[in-house]
Parts: C-alpha cells; sequence; structure tokens
C-alpha cells in the first residue's frame, strides 16, 4: 500500500498542524517536530476506525506526484512547512500478520 502525504504546516506560535488529503475529516496536531510522524500515524488510526465503524470506505492514498498537482491542494503544498509521508498502521498490522 503507498503511504497517505501529510502536509504540515506552522504558524508562528503554534503547533504543527497536519492536513491529510487523501484521508478527508482527517488531522491532527503536535507541539514538537520530532512527534510529527507518531501523530500522523495515531491520526491516520483512527480516521480508519471511524470509517469501519460508519461502514464506510478507505480509499488508497494518491501517488505524490497526482497529489501534488490536484487543483485543490496546491496552495496547500506550496505553503507547508514540510510534507511528510506515512504508512497506514493498519498496513503495518497487516503485513506482521503474513
Amino acid at each position: 500500500m503507498k503511504p497517505y502525504i501529510v502536509i504540515v504546516h506552522k504558524d508562528e506560535n503554534s503547533a504543527y498542524g497536519m492536513s491529510f488529503p487523501d484521508a478527508p475529516g482527517c488531522f491532527s496536531a503536535a507541539d514538537e517536530i520530532d512527534d510529527i510522524f507518531a501523530m500522523a500515524s495515531e491520526a491516520l488510526e483512527l480516521w480508519a476506525e471511524g470509517m469501519r465503524e460508519d461502514g464506510l470506505t478507505i480509499s488508497e492514498p494518491r501517488d505524490f506526484e497526482v497529489l501534488r498537482a490536484d487543483p485543490k491542494w496546491v496552495e496547500r503544498f506550496a505553503d507547508a512547512e514540510i510534507v511528510i509521508a506515512v504508512e497506514a498502521p493498519w498496513a503495518q498490522s497487516r503485513q506482521a500478520a503474513e
């Protein structure tokens, strides 16, 4: 499974905010940059859990280049502090079981 792209923003005197373009309604924040990956992974897991509970489909994440060219997200990418890729936590569990 492809990783989920996470757009990380940082305004002065604020936490690092995270947007997940391919996980609508999923968001997170971290006070320290060292916590970004852990918080992003936790947010994705909670988002997926809610999707499953609601009987909704979890869509596959798009390729980075496709996502970056999406007009809906171009501005967010341009203003990003950093952009990270996070493997879906449920994919890691699946791989460990195999």
